[in-house]
């Protein structure tokens, strides 16, 4: 990530009304920015996807528990990382949602369209964080 000095830290509660309000701060702020409508666009989509399984499959919706985010955003780029209080999870043991067995499964697709919308998607050895990047595209 971005030189940690230009990087802004937020304490959410596992609670999705104050998600929503994040996201809602963050899209005005890439309003602000001039970043292309389609990168706000994916940028949202994948922002809601990590912060919702953060509080309901991380932190299980425990009110005592909270979601560290940190994140930068540029003229250029777009980055986050978004941690919870969770025991983690192991990406890769998470069934394709593309499989025809899994194609009426819910799990699975929030992974995958944050793969799809973001340009970086690193996840820490315990799997309870994820660093997302999107580089702008201009035109």
């Amino acid at each position: 990530m971005a030189d940690s000095s230009s990087l802004r830290e937020i304490i959410l509660p596992s609670d999705t009304i104050e998600a929503r309000k994040f996201q809602d701060a963050i899209e005005q702020e890439l309003i602000e920015v001039d970043a292309p409508d389609k990168d706000a666009f994916c940028i949202r989509l994948a922002l809601e996807e990590a912060l919702v399984n953060a509080i309901k499959h991380g932190n299980q919706m425990d009110p005592a528990k909270s979601v560290k985010v940190q994140f930068l955003i540029c003229p250029e780029v777009f980055e986050i990382v978004i941690t919870d209080e969770g025991p983690g999870f192991d990406p890769e043991d998470v069934p394709d949602p593309t499989d025809i067995e899994n194609l009426e499964r819910p799990c699975g697709r929030g992974l995958m369209l944050m793969r799809h919308y973001m340009n970086e998607i690193v996840y820490n050895s315990l799997g309870n964080s994820v660093r997302m990047k999107k580089i702008f595209k201009r035109s």
